[in-house]
């Protein structure tokens, strides 16, 4: 039976190119059996949400489930709002979240991302039985390290992995998010 992993990119000129290494890191380190999506999101300048949480809700809907959603940097923070605000019912398996980025309170505040930010409340909607985990080095240029304990705070179900170096980009290294995919029950 094949398992099915969503990976969503982050923001910015040539994200899609540059992600494009972590979705291979994922593919490589990933145990037979999984199939990595890895769909070229539009707008990556601007990251506008509902675009992207549209392009998210075409992909699963020709996945079996239940899928695990993975999302590196604005893709991270994308898939956890839409997971937070999401209608269906269709089981998610896992959400993995590389380098997340944290929108409004003492995280990031930046014009036109507000849309990003999490309504209050948003993480107690989150089915209690969903396996989250986030990543972050210390070295993030992009992302402050800092944003990693506002995580924390807000879903303090969350396993939590810091590392002390390779950046926003892990060093295209996500050898340590496969391994915890690939202890997800079946």
């Amino acid at each position: 039976m094949t398992r099915h992993v969503l990976f969503i990119q982050g923001a910015g000129s040539g994200a899609y190119d540059e992600d494009q290494r972590l979705a291979e890191s994922l593919r490589n380190n990933l145990e037979p059996g999984f199939e990595i999506h890895y769909p070229r999101m539009l707008n990556e300048d601007d990251a506008p949400y509902e675009v992207w949480r549209q392009i998210i809700e075409q992909e699963l809907a020709g996945l079996p489930g239940p899928v695990v959603v993975a999302g590196h940097s604005v893709g991270a923070s994308v898939l956890i709002k839409w997971l937070s605000e999401r209608q269906d019912e269709r089981p998610i398996a896992g959400a993995f979240l590389a380098a997340c980025p944290y929108w409004g309170g003492d995280g990031w505040r930046y014009e036109g991302y507000e849309e990003l930010e999490l309504k209050p409340g948003a993480a107690a909607s989150l089915p209690p039985s969903m396996p989250i985990y986030m990543y972050h080095c210390r070295d993030d240029e992009v992302v402050p390290f800092a944003h990693l304990a506002l995580w924390a705070e807000v879903l303090p179900q969350a396993v939590v992995r810091a590392f002390d170096t390779g950046g926003h980009q892990f060093h295209d290294d996500l050898s340590p998010m496969a391994q915890d995919i690939n202890a997800l029950p079946t």
